[in-house]
């Protein structure tokens, strides 16, 4: 079965950043998460959208 959310550890280590700059995308908004319980996780369909996000952003800029 294939995984639909992540840890936070785990989306920080797909995206190869850290934990601090997961957490920075997430204040931001920028990365779309959800909450169960005490855990914030992330969906895996987020990863793609949060990328392309940060290259529109620095194509803008």
């Amino acid at each position: 079965m294939e995984q639909l959310l992540l840890t936070t550890a785990e989306a920080a280590e797909r995206l190869r950043i850290g934990k601090s700059t997961l957490y920075d995308l997430i204040r931001s908004r920028r990365l779309r998460t959800v909450k169960i319980g005490k855990r914030r996780l992330v969906p895996v369909d987020a990863l793609p959208e949060v990328i392309a996000r940060l290259v529109e952003e620095e194509s803008a800029a």
